[in-house]
């Protein structure tokens, strides 16, 4: 996590967060999301976001309900004004990208791989979003129809050599996913946080919600591969994950959603 001192006008904030803000220590910890995060240095510390209106809804329900099953910190408080707000408390650790990870890579691929197959293994009937399959796709549609692909976070464009040849993929094969696992939705290192190895929790849960495990897989290979520089450790993470439960044409048929965006 990259922290960049900053200064703030209070009143531009809400209310409800002055009491965190004032004599506080306050960092911009934003990431490549396109939210505002302000990381608030009191206390045992607090991330502040903000993003457009609607936006963070689904993330605080679903941070809510991860810390009920203890494996995120505490959502304080979400509001949805003129832009939407969401305070978290902050998890004790360091994230994947740390060094101290990073320099130990097999290591680094078991760990993100055992701790996958443990929440997929997770009764997800009380989850409060259930229909992440659904959404996904419909995601997908949208943004291609809104001219979105995103060729810079896949440069080689997952292998298909055009937005079409993708959307192609998933009109045909789009109806092979299923909605039968408990995801993350954004399982990549920055958003799995460690303390000496030991699992502390999961942030950013904005896609999280029921749907297909190999969402989840697929940001897990692909994590490792733009961390690391290297794809030698996607075999890797697969097996150690559980190569019975992994299907690779349905992988192909996610990287062909995802490069929308």
């Amino acid at each position: 996590m990259i922290l960049k001192p900053i200064d703030i006008k209070i009143n531009d904030y809400p209310a409800e967060f002055h009491a965190f803000l004032l004599e506080a220590k306050l960092y911009d910890s934003s990431g490549h999301s396109g939210a505002k995060v302000v990381f608030i240095d009191k206390e045992q510390g607090f991330f502040l976001k903000s993003a457009p209106k609607g936006s963070l809804e689904r993330e605080f329900v679903m941070t809510r309900y991860f810390h009920s099953k203890g494996m995120a910190a505490n959502a304080l408080e979400y509001i949805s004004a003129e832009q939407d707000w969401l305070l978290t408390e902050k998890i004790h650790g360091d994230d994947c990208t740390a060094a101290k990870y990073l320099e130990q890579p097999e290591k680094l691929c078991n760990t993100l791989a055992e701790r996958l197959a443990l929440l997929h293994s997770m009764d997800f009937a009380d989850c409060p979003v259930q229909n992440h399959t659904a959404q996904f796709l419909d995601k997908a549609k949208r943004n291609k129809e809104n001219g979105v692909y995103d060729e810079s976070l896949f440069p080689d464009n997952c292998g298909y050599p055009s937005a079409e040849k993708a959307w192609e993929i998933v009109v045909n094969h789009g109806h092979l996913l299923q909605t039968d696992t408990l995801l993350h939705g954004d399982y990549c290192l920055p958003n799995i946080i460690l303390n000496d190895w030991k699992f502390s929790g999961f942030i950013d849960f904005d896609n999280g919600g029921v749907g297909d495990r190999h969402v989840d897989v697929f940001w897990g290979a692909w994590t490792l591969t733009f961390n690391l520089k290297t794809d030698k450790y996607r075999e890797r993470f697969i097996n150690a994950y559980g190569r019975d439960k992994v299907d690779e044409e349905i992988l192909k048929v996610i990287a062909a959603a995802e490069v929308f965006g």
